[in-house]
């Protein structure tokens, strides 16, 4: 964490100096003080912007977790599933959703349904292969010996698959949890009422460039908090898996 933060301090040095340097105007390019100078002055329109985008987010990847660990479980007790499914998950990825979104929008409206469904269209891919290959990397050892011990095919995912696909899970719950906020900004920005991503269009389209790069700040940071969230879940719900 140190030396990352030493990295931004010295890039964001070099910014306020090379802004004050060149004497370029704000609408193009405004110093790192005034970018944090006029979003504490906004603090409260960021604020009234970044709850619906967290309400959003939550919510789409709760359905993107939901659809990803019911297709992982299918895929895992049924190997024709497995063969069926997976070039259509790998599909699924090349929907450009630059053009999906728009038609969301037309479709369900500006309310929380089609962010949610751009959310889960984006990030329950990852998830949903991590599961998949942790669950089909469980050691073929420990799976014969809980057959020879009469365990049922349920027992066996309880008790062996399930915790043995932890670690690819928290790793693709990292990935997908990024994503998910990206997700969220973008079905924003097509359309919606409120949010980062159409706080972000109305700056843009003001030229108030330094709004713009305050809600990008805000963004990064939830996008961070999210990240390091996924650590104290996976303490909390799977503390070995840390050092698997």
């Amino acid at each position: 964490m140190g030396p990352a933060l030493g990295l931004v301090a010295v890039l964001l040095v070099g910014w306020q100096a090379g802004v004050d340097a060149s004497g370029v105007r704000p609408q193009v390019l405004p110093s790192p003080l005034r970018v944090l100078e006029q979003g504490w002055a906004f603090r409260e329109q960021l604020l009234a912007n970044t709850l619906p985008t967290v309400a959003a987010t939550a919510v789409g990847f709760a359905v993107s977790l939901a659809v990803a660990w019911g297709i992982a479980v299918a895929v895992d007790f049924s190997p024709w599933l497995r063969r069926a499914l997976t070039p259509l998950l790998v599909a699924s990825q090349t929907l450009p959703i630059i053009a999906i979104a728009p038609l969301l929008i037309i479709w369900f409206g500006f309310g929380l349904l089609p962010k949610v469904l751009v959310i889960a269209l984006v990030t329950f891919f990852p998830v949903a292969v991590g599961l998949i290959e942790g669950f089909a990397a469980t050691p073929r050892a420990a799976t014969d010996l809980m057959r020879s011990m009469g365990a049922s095919r349920w027992a066996q995912f309880r008790y062996v698959r399930l915790p043995g696909a932890m670690p690819r899970f928290f790793t693709a719950l990292r990935i997908g949890i990024t994503y998910a906020v990206t997700g969220a900004i973008f079905a924003e920005y097509v359309g919606a009422t409120a949010g980062l991503g159409i706080f972000m269009s109305v700056q843009k389209n003001a030229f108030r460039t330094d709004l713009v790069l305050a809600a990008v700040v805000v963004t990064a940071l939830l996008s961070v908090a999210l990240f390091a969230a996924t650590y104290l879940v996976q303490r909390a719900v799977a503390p070995w898996s840390r050092h698997a």
